[in-house]
């Protein structure tokens, strides 16, 4: 249990080193609050605190290999901080944020949306309420796991599922809009997705697998773990070695059909 003599101890937890560098830089002129640490994902997250456990807890939802959410499953109640959310957009957290009145930060954030929520915090933390933090947290955990297998179960239920049609890209000031039907192939590329058009990438925020499940499965395939195709613009495929293919596109690009996907096939010669 902390003093209020003592600085918060503070983890940031976020995959972009930008991000990281805003929030410590805000933090600068906290003379409460002692960063202890920064993570990029959530493996070195999980590991940070059960080590050093922290006080408040900066973390970013959308991270590759294990989202913020997953972080917190991963500890034990006992070494729980409190947390502030960081995320670009997820539509089951927000709404579980303000069910429980959890502070989050939406990203991109103004200077005084941070000091709103910082502000808050050190209200609570004055308080000695940090125990009534906890146990909203634990709520929001059970709140959003059971939000997301309601509206798994609701779509599977559904006759019919709608696909995306299109994609948004925002990159240096402008939004740009993609035909979905337009995307030759999607390649993995760590936390983002490049999604090609005629020889040019479109970089988008997004884990492959999410992306996955937003796609008609009659127009898009996964050949492999870091690749989707559009049947549609397959021409020829090729036996290479071990089970491997290799899918020719229009254009003439070359990918690799892996072994581990080569019930995919039947699928392609469907179309």
């Amino acid at each position: 249990m902390i003093t209020k003599n003592e600085k918060i101890k503070v983890l940031i937890v976020d995959d972009e080193p930008f991000a990281r560098k805003r929030v410590k830089d805000l933090l600068g002129d906290e003379k409460d609050f002692e960063i202890i640490g920064e993570c990029s994902n959530g493996m070195e997250a999980v590991q940070a605190i059960l080590d050093k456990p922290a006080d408040l807890l900066f973390l970013d939802i959308q991270m590759p290999d294990m989202d913020g959410f997953e972080v917190l499953e991963n500890l034990k109640n006992e070494n729980l901080p409190s947390v502030i959310f960081v995320t670009a957009y997820d539509k089951y957290a927000l709404r579980a944020f303000e069910i429980h009145a959890v502070d989050y930060l939406l990203k991109p954030f103004k200077d005084s949306r941070f000091k709103e929520v910082i502000d808050h915090f050190k209200k609570v933390y004055g308080k000695g309420e940090i125990e009534s933090l906890s146990g909203k947290l634990t709520n929001l955990l059970i709140s959003y796991q059971g939000g997301i297998q309601k509206e798994q179960q609701i779509e599977s239920q559904s006759e019919e599922k709608i696909y995306q049609t299109r994609f948004i890209i925002k990159s240096t000031g402008k939004i740009s809009f993609l035909s979905v039907d337009d995307v030759e192939w999607i390649g993995a590329e760590g936390p983002y997705v490049s999604l090609n058009i005629k020889n040019k990438a479109h970089l988008m925020r997004e884990s492959l697998k999410n992306l996955e499940q937003n796609l008609d499965p009659n127009k898009f395939l996964r050949i492999h773990r870091s690749t989707i195709v559009n049947i549609s613009c397959i021409t020829e495929l090729q036996p290479y070695s071990h089970g491997d293919y290799i899918v020719i596109l229009s254009n003439g690009k070359k990918l690799k059909l892996s072994r581990g996907y080569r019930d995919q096939i039947e699928k392609i010669l469907k179309n």
